[in-house]
């Protein structure tokens, strides 16, 4: 199955989407940045940001045609998926859920959003905190959330895709350039049974917490749960192929 519907391009803070600031911009294409991403290019089409995302950081002027959301908006939509205790609470995932939600994405093309930190400068504006790396239960594997999104992903019919240039990247999404959006891209497998049974564990567990502050009940989760429902998303994604070591 291809796809070549709406899409939306997914802006992180890794040094690397500086590439994405001369990239084209297709009409079915929308752009959706990431807390500072919004500096990248001035053609973004919404920002997502943290609750704690300081306001003397974000847009002072907007256009008409760009939209701001915060918590209250990705929230709900990060809960019709499940919540943020098996999604991963950061907010590459945050965004990729939300956008499946709102605008109902046909492609989910990320760009900056690897996860993996070098060097002194580690955000496209200098240094920056790693947040998919704090010390936090739900982001123990940053490759089996983003197989979790992916095959949610494909349920729906919207294929995940990494424009990162970068040789290391924690998405587990197949690589693509901005040149292969002008085609139609594949929805990859997703083996259904496997899906099934991560979220019939997930259900069983239930962590699922409403108003999305899951570090308030850090103490009551299992890691070694949350540790086999990662090891099932994986599996549900990759099938047949070598499953990733998790890190």
């Amino acid at each position: 199955m291809t796809t070549q519907g709406s899409m939306v391009l997914i802006l992180g803070s890794s040094p690397s989407v500086a590439a994405a600031a001369k990239w084209p911009k297709a009409e079915n294409l929308l752009i959706v940045a990431i807390n500072n991403a919004w500096r990248v290019r001035s053609d973004w089409d919404h920002l997502i940001h943290a609750g704690d995302f300081p306001p003397e950081r974000r847009p002072q002027q907007v256009s008409f045609r760009q939209k701001v959301h915060s918590y209250q908006a990705y929230v709900p939509s990060q809960n019709r998926f499940g919540g943020f205790v098996y999604a991963g609470g950061t907010m590459a995932f945050t965004a990729g859920y939300w956008a499946l939600d709102a605008l109902k994405a046909d492609v989910l093309a990320y760009a900056g959003c690897d996860m993996v930190y070098r060097g002194t400068n580690t955000h496209f504006y200098g240094a920056g905190t790693p947040d998919p790396l704090r010390d936090d239960v739900t982001l123990r594997s940053l490759e089996a959330k983003s197989a979790r999104l992916m095959a949610f992903a494909a349920r729906q019919g919207c294929a995940c895709v990494n424009l990162s240039a970068e040789s290391e990247s924690r998405l587990i999404f197949p690589k693509a350039s901005i040149d292969d959006l002008s085609r139609p891209v594949p929805v990859p497998s997703v083996n259904a049974r496997k899906m099934e049974a991560a979220l019939a564990e997930e259900k069983r567990l239930g962590y699922f917490i409403e108003d999305g502050e899951y570090w308030r009940h850090m103490h009551s989760f299992d890691g070694d749960a949350l540790a086999g429902i990662d090891a099932q998303w994986l599996e549900a994604v990759f099938m047949d192929q070598t499953v990733p070591e998790l890190v």
